[in-house]
């Protein structure tokens, strides 16, 4: 087999190595325009997962890399005077140029034709001449360009400024630096790779930057290979502090943004995309030469293991791909709360720490727990010192099991239980159905239960199953479920009001989750414009100013009998392409009218509706509003407007916004993962104070304490997760072996409150190890001292 690599990076020589050694038959050639001792960048983070791989696929390599690894598990955050460090966390860095060598080495012994100061010729004729081409030519991939229609890249440039540095500052740990200046806020990045140096990259948002002046020295003409040094000195001025005295060192180092690149598929016959040149994950979260060797070793693996090359490179792609895209997942919700930075800036320095370090949502509470039990027991000291009722250093209180007042109403816990539509109700009337949902929830420790999908009027049902509160018999079957509840349990009660708009009428949904409309059989629809919801929908009319007057008089009249019915909270829903949702979002808001036109003008009818109900609603109970935050389609509610209709309802007398997403339009493209809408209600709550509720695949007590401490919401709502276990807050609170009154067992179910034994639950194993290994230390730093590592460094 005649194999071609564009590139010779970390990614593309490892493959080559690989190829190689698996099959010594092979003729590998790479091409390298650069030569052999040029490199770019400086020190290079490994993973302990990826170090495992290395070791196996080619212990000649590892061996020759770990004896040279700078090795440290601390993690230290500088931000407002204070460094705050986390240990346990595992680290190994190695210089660029130094891992280039190695491998280069690896690649002679196997007789790889590796051709230096040699651009490669077109990847059509390589593709022409060759059995195999792996494109590893970077972020500014020619190949990729060359086949774009079938590789279809998405390239996602961000809004920060970084740049590359290195200092002789020789750090101790993983040191991230938040610096407050006049003109914003900097950040860096650092991590030692050897004895005498470190990683050093600063990244700053571009307002900032621009009003930093760096914009200017950026213009001026920077020749390739030369640095803009001029702002690497003004770098050394604002970061003199930090350094210590000690220099930032360039290569190549300009300012930059960086660009996640994504591709629908990594192949085009018989060319293949490797590393940078197929995919990008921003650096907060890790390497980028990471992910390329972890590609190689795969790709190089499956032209092994598989009978043809077709074959090869779909399971290459297919067992990559997914990985890739968790792992980009992460990056993305990194790079975005740096780039956020400043929406931070106003915690204090434990509870900031800790939200920095669970940004990308892989690492949280209980496995920060594990790493550093010390310091995730200073950022929950220090935090419930912040709340309405400090503790005392003795107890231990789980976050979500700490007390919340929502505006007049008193929580026990900061579970939500959110509205689930059940489709049982008949005529409107909630019935047996409705009360077993409710009644588990709430004696299932939520300390807030909301009852879904309630219309304020027969016209405003969804479907015909939704329960109503419009009439007498209606409110006397809510109080049947509230009185009984309210006697159980010392959870609260909420009820969702709603007017469906455009989406109402439709069937009960089948059990793939889609209905279909009742058409004839149906009640008039009416909405913010006449747009049906898609082509198989009946198109409402446009609500008249008198339609508008009758419906806010529904949703009052509705208030006062969820009042007289008992129910301790109330939540209208602005969201999900109902009613009020159609008038908010400029995709579904064509009004010419006093209704329709810019955002101040599209929340006034809402508004009015509001203000409405907060007159009949009483002050010690609590009002919340869910809104869609991003309607996830083009041209739809922007994040700066879903901070503003947030202030605006909560002007009007919100006490809560309950942040959700979607469902607006038929067309939307929504990016589901875990606690995927969480992003929002943390926009939300840090840019206006406003409480949140965060919802939306929040499944874990663990996802649930990280998101409450770090900050990002005041109160959690998980759904699906307690339809799986209606106990599912009671089980939180025994796994955390919590049993205090946040989280109280029903009496009746006082024996179940323990885990139940199970088959060899009761045996105790015996001792095999004659001597114990030592357990790792926490905290671990990088402390090369003595004069003979750094005489051997200097030397290298």
């Amino acid at each position: 087999m005649r194999v071609a690599v564009i590139g010779g990076g970390p990614g593309g020589l490892y493959f080559a190595a690989l190829a190689k050694q698996l099959s010594p038959h092979w003729e590998v050639t790479v091409w390298e325009r650069d030569a052999a001792d040029d490199t770019f960048g400086f020190g290079v983070v490994f993973s302990d997962e990826t170090l495992d791989g290395i070791a196996q696929a080619d212990p000649e390599i590892f061996t020759t890399m770990s004896a040279e690894f700078a090795r440290w598990s601390d993690i230290d955050v500088r931000y407002k005077g204070q460094v705050l460090t986390s240990g346990g966390h595992g680290f190994a860095a190695l210089g660029r140029k130094r891992l280039l060598a190695i491998l280069q080495e690896r690649c002679a012994a196997l007789n790889v034709d590796v051709r230096y100061r040699t651009p490669a010729p077109p990847v059509a004729e390589l593709a022409a001449d060759y059995d195999l081409v792996v494109a590893s030519d970077g972020v500014r991939s020619a190949a990729r360009a060359a086949y774009a229609d079938s590789f279809q890249p998405d390239l996602d440039e961000r809004h920060c400024r970084y740049m590359w540095l290195a200092t002789d500052k020789v750090f101790e740990a993983f040191t991230f630096i938040v610096a407050e200046c006049d003109f914003g806020t900097v950040q860096v990045h650092a991590y030692p790779f050897d004895a005498t140096r470190s990683t050093f990259i600063v990244e700053i948002d571009e307002d900032s930057w621009r009003r930093a002046g760096f914009a200017e020295y950026a213009a001026r003409d920077h020749p390739p290979g030369s640095s803009d040094e001029e702002s690497i000195r003004l770098c050394q001025e604002i970061l003199a502090d930090h350094l210590d005295g000690h220099r930032l060192i360039p290569n190549n180092s300009k300012w930059i943004r960086f660009t996640t690149v994504r591709n629908r598929t990594w192949r085009h016959g018989n060319v293949v995309l490797l590393g940078d040149a197929a995919h990008t994950a921003h650096f907060s979260i890790g390497s980028g030469t990471k992910l390329a060797m972890e590609d190689a070793l795969a790709l190089a693996a499956c032209l092994h293991e598989q009978p043809d090359l077709t074959t090869a490179l779909a399971a290459y792609e297919a067992e990559r791909k997914p990985v890739v895209e968790s792992t980009q997942r992460a990056a993305q919700a990194s790079l975005e709360w740096f780039e956020n930075v400043g929406r931070y800036t106003g915690q204090e320095p434990h509870q900031f720490a800790f939200n920095l370090l669970t940004r990308s949502r892989r690492v949280t509470h209980d496995n920060l727990r594990v790493r550093d039990r010390e310091f995730t027991d200073a950022v929950e000291q220090a935090w419930h010192a912040t709340t309405r009722s400090p503790i005392t250093a003795a107890a231990v209180v789980p976050p979500m099991f700490r007390p919340f007042q929502l505006g007049g109403l008193h929580l026990r816990n900061r579970v939500v239980a959110p509205p689930v539509a059940l489709y049982s109700a008949r005529e409107g009337v909630p019935g047996d159905f409705d009360l077993v949902h409710l009644s588990t929830q709430t004696l299932g420790g939520a300390g807030l239960v909301i009852a879904g999908m309630t219309a304020v009027s027969p016209d405003a049902r969804a479907t015909s199953g939704c329960p109503g509160l419009h009439n007498d018999e209606q409110e006397a079957a809510w109080a049947e479920i509230t009185d009984f509840i309210h006697r159980q349990s010392g959870a609260r009660l909420g009820v969702q009001l709603t007017h469906a708009g455009r989406r109402a009428a439709t069937g009960v949904p089948h059990t793939d989750g889609r209905s279909a409309p009742l058409g004839e059989h149906g009640w008039p629809l009416v909405a913010a414009s006449a747009l049906p919801w898609d082509s198989a929908a009946s198109t409402p009319r446009e609500a008249t100013r008198q339609d508008m007057e009758d419906i806010t008089g529904d949703f009052a009249a509705a208030a006062r009998r969820a009042d007289r019915a008992g129910f301790d909270a109330l939540e209208l829903q602005f969201g999900h392409g109902h009613l009020l949702s159609g008038f908010l979002s400029p995709l579904t808001n064509t009004r010419t009218d006093a209704y329709g036109g810019g955002l101040t003008i599209r929340l006034r009818f809402p508004v009015e509706v509001l203000q409405a109900v907060r007159e009949v609603w009483p002050a010690g109970k609590a009002l919340i509003v869910r809104i869609s935050a991003a309607d996830w389609a083009e041209g739809g509610t922007t994040q700066a407007e879903a901070v503003e209709i947030a202030r605006a309802l909560s002007q009007a007398g919100a006490d809560a916004i309950d942040v959700s997403t979607g469902e607006v339009v038929a067309h939307e493209r929504p990016r589901y993962g875990r606690s995927y809408q969480t992003p929002y209600a943390d926009l939300i709550r840090n840019a206006t104070g406003i409480p949140t509720i965060a919802v939306g695949a929040i499944s874990t007590y663990d996802d649930v304490n990280s998101i409450i401490l770090a900050g990002r919401a005041d109160l959690c709502a998980v759904g699906r997760a307690q339809l799986h276990d209606p106990l599912w807050t009671l089980h939180a609170a025994a796994a955390q072996e919590y049993a205090g009154p946040a989280a109280p067992w029903p009496a009746s179910w006082q024996a179940g409150s323990g885990r139940p034994p199970g088959a060899r639950t009761d045996r105790v194993p015996p001792r095999l190890q004659l001597l114990r290994d030592a357990p790792a230390p926490v905290h671990q730093r990088w402390l090369p001292h003595t004069r003979a590592t750094v005489a051997a460094a200097a030397v290298r």
